[in-house]
C-alpha cells in the first residue's frame, strides 16, 4: 500500500526533567535532547516502518532545524518530494518537558507547518490518507475532500471542524479529551471512530456503537512523545492490510505502547518485527 500523510513536520526539543512544573514554577536539573518529530511526521514514518510505502506532504523552513526535522524521514524512505521549502517562515519547533514516569507537557511554534495551504496540495490525492489538525484545518479540509480512497483523521489537536469532514473520514481517531471536545459528533458518519485511552488501551466504534477494544501490553514507560502518533500510523496500517477490529486495535496498542518505552517521537518508532514480536509474547 502507499499511504499519503499530510501533516506537521517539527523539531522536538525535549526536556527531560525530574517533574513537571506547575503555572509559575521553574524545574531545574533537566536534561536536553533534539528529535525529528511533529505529528504528521511521526505519523509517516510510523506507517513507514510498518510496512507501507508512504509519501509525507508538509512544509519546513529554509533553515537548520529543517535537516534535523526531516533527517529520520530519510533514511527511513519515507517519500519528502512534496514537502516544500519556505523562505520566510521557520520550520516547526515543539518544545516538550517530560518526567520519569514518562508524562509529558507540549508547546508547539508551528512556523512554517501554519503555511501549508490548499493551493499546495494536489487536485486529486490517490491512495489512502492521512491528516490531522497541526496544519490550518482549511488546508486538512481541502485535503480530506480530494482524497479518493481510505481517510484517516486523527482530530488532534481538538478544533472545530466541519461535518462534512466528520462524514468523510473513513477512520477518526481520537483521545479521551478529544473525544469530550466533540462529543457525539463524532458518531455522526458512517466510519468507524477509535478513542485512545493510554495504558488502558482503546475501543472502536461504529455510528456510536462499539464494535471492539483491546489493550496495550505492559511496558515500562520512559517518554510518552510519539506513543499516539505511532497507534495512529498502526491502525491505519492494520485497517488498510484487511485486519478485524480487534486485531487492528491489538497491534496499534502494541506499537503505541513500545514507542512509549524509549525518548523521543521518531527515535522512538517501532518496526514491524518488534511489533508482532510483543503480540506473540502476550
Amino acid at each position: 500500500m502507499r499511504i499519503t500523510v499530510i501533516g506537521s513536520i517539527n523539531l522536538d526539543i525535549v526536556a527531560s526533567a525530574p517533574k513537571l512544573p506547575r503555572a509559575g514554577e521553574t524545574v531545574t536539573g533537566a536534561a536536553l535532547a533534539r528529535h525529528p518529530g511533529g505529528k504528521g511526521a511521526n505519523q509517516a514514518l510510523a506507517a513507514r516502518r510498518l510496512g507501507a510505502e508512504v509519501c509525507l506532504m508538509g512544509r519546513v523552513g529554509d533553515d537548520a532545524m529543517a535537516g534535523e526535522a526531516l533527517a529520520l524521514l530519510d533514511v527511513g524512505g519515507v517519500d519528502l518530494s512534496a514537502v516544500e521549502i519556505d523562505p520566510t517562515a521557520p520550520t516547526g519547533v515543539a518544545l516538550i518537558a517530560v518526567d520519569p514516569g514518562g508524562e509529558n507537557q507540549i508547546v508547539v511554534a508551528a512556523g512554517a507547518n501554519h503555511l501549508v495551504t490548499p493551493e499546495q496540495l494536489p487536485a486529486r490525492i490517490e491512495g489512502p490518507l492521512i491528516a490531522q489538525l497541526e496544519l490550518p484545518v482549511e488546508t486538512v479540509e481541502a485535503a480530506v475532500g480530494r482524497a479518493t480512497d481510505f481517510v484517516c483523521v486523527n482530530l488532534a489537536p481538538a478544533a472545530p471542524v466541519s461535518d462534512q469532514l466528520l462524514r468523510r473520514a473513513d477512520l477518526i481517531v481520537v483521545n479521551e479529551t478529544e473525544a469530550a471536545f466533540y462529543g457525539d459528533l463524532l458518531h455522526h458518519g458512517g466510519g468507524r471512530v477509535v478513542v485512545t485511552k493510554g495504558a488502558k488501551g482503546a475501543t472502536m466504534y461504529q455510528r456510536g456503537v462499539q464494535m471492539a477494544w483491546a489493550t496495550p501490553p505492559h511496558v515500562t514507560a520512559v517518554d510518552a512523545t510519539g506513543a499516539g502518533d505511532t497507534f495512529v500510523g498502526a491502525i491505519t496500517v492494520a485497517l488498510l492490510e484487511g485486519m478485524e477490529p480487534e486485531a487492528a486495535l491489538t497491534f496499534a496498542c502494541a506499537a503505541g505502547a513500545l514507542a512509549a518505552t524509549k525518548a523521543g517521537a521518531q527515535p522512538s518508532l517501532p518496526t514491524r518485527a518488534e511489533v508482532e514480536a510483543i503480540i506473540t509474547g502476550l
